[in-house]
């Protein structure tokens, strides 16, 4: 699926992580992929991250899921709204939303987050730390954008909205079903819900920090270094000082430091498997009959498409040679010839069908059994 008039090279060269765009009429012809009651069956479940923020009178109130079924019934008719995350994990048509935004690598891309307001609902002048699609579904909202923040923009005390203590627009718009508004990072932005059933689908992008990337790098090397592996001196010639701490011991300090940090291909690898760990990685999605092999060759002779889970992230990053390591939910797998090639096609497309040639391949199904008995992969059920 394409964006209707959208040109990628001009948005990525005039607006992406640089200034807002709005996008009307973006879809050929646009059908909502989910209606309000079911979201909010999505945020009665208790492995579903969900949220109901309401404001009165100037407090905000933010209660988290799982909801009472119930609990839908007691609210007014205004100013309200449902956050339910990663709904894409859990309906195929709201992740179907994702694909016309693949130009931006699957590394990048977070999740769908579902809101459904009430008329005036909303959660607040508030910016984010990552890029995102703000796609209407239903209804009309109001969006307002301001001038970029940073660390020093006073926020309001307390709460995880993030919210502005001042918010001066600079500009505004009302999208209707089918319009996407972009919004850079750390740009102020404010929906309002204009009437009821207002949805809007935002398509989240990650964007790690140096803060996050050095911490969990720090704590993986510190779980595969030898404590025998110590600053060591067999050259120590006497010094004038002995308080001085020489030029020459903080190089091979330094050097015990940085060497393995500096490790590009260490690095790499690490970084694919922190990096396409899921959302949730407590959640268990592997079948209940896990398959060998041969089950899985019998399965794609008889023409099963495979599908990726969309609750899975998929990357690869390509070596010297014909090799590819393969990243899926936190595992790494090297990949050459028939498997490699596979490799690259499930990281592009969301269902893939075996040609003939690859079905002899034993490595091609061995990945594919190993990715389908964690849940990574699925075969499409007929319908």
């Amino acid at each position: 699926m394409q964006l209707h008039d959208f040109d990628i090279d001009v948005f990525l060269r005039d607006h992406w992580q640089k200034k807002p765009l709005l996008i009307k009429n973006a879809w050929p012809s646009w059908d909502n992929p989910i209606t309000p009651d079911e979201l909010a069956g999505l945020a009665c479940e208790p492995q579903i991250e969900s949220r109901l923020i309401a404001e009165t009178d100037g407090t905000w109130n933010v209660e988290n899921g799982p909801l009472p079924e119930t609990r839908f019934g007691e609210l007014g008719p205004k100013d309200w709204t449902l956050l339910v995350q990663a709904t894409d994990h859990y309906v195929p048509e709201v992740a179907a939303l994702i694909e016309p935004f693949r130009f931006i690598p699957n590394w990048r891309i977070d999740d769908v987050m579902v809101s459904y307001a009430a008329d005036g609902g909303g959660v607040g002048p508030h910016y984010d730390q990552y890029d995102v699609f703000l796609i209407q579904g239903l209804g009309k909202r109001r969006w307002q954008v301001g001038q970029i923040c940073n660390a020093d923009t006073p926020m309001l005390p307390g709460g995880d909205l993030r919210q502005l203590a001042e918010f001066e627009p600079t500009d505004e718009w009302i999208l209707e079903p089918g319009d996407i508004l972009y919004v850079p990072p750390r740009i102020p932005h404010n929906g309002t819900a204009i009437g009821n059933d207002c949805m809007t689908y935002s398509v989240g992008f990650r964007a790690p920090s140096r803060a996050e990337l050095i911490a969990d790098y720090c704590d993986d090397l510190l779980e595969h270094l030898d404590s025998d592996d110590r600053y060591g001196d067999p050259d120590l010639q006497p010094q004038s000082n002995p308080g001085e701490i020489s030029a020459q011991a903080i190089d091979r300090l330094h050097a015990i430091l940085t060497e393995k940090m500096n490790d590009r291909e260490y690095f790499a690898r690490w970084f694919g498997q922190y990096n396409s760990t899921r959302k949730y990685p407590d959640m268990d999605w592997a079948p209940e009959k896990q398959l060998q092999p041969g089950e899985v060759h019998s399965m794609l002779a008889n023409g099963t498409p495979l599908l990726r889970n969309p609750a899975s992230r998929f990357s690869f990053i390509r070596h010297d040679g014909n090799s590819v390591s393969l990243f899926a939910d936190g595992d790494c797998y090297t990949c050459t010839d028939e498997a490699g090639y596979l490799a690259e096609q499930i990281c592009a497309h969301g269902a893939i069908t075996i040609s003939p040639e690859m079905l002899e391949s034993d490595p091609v199904a061995a990945l594919i059994t190993k990715l389908y008995n964690k849940g990574s992969l699925a075969f499409e059920q007929p319908g």
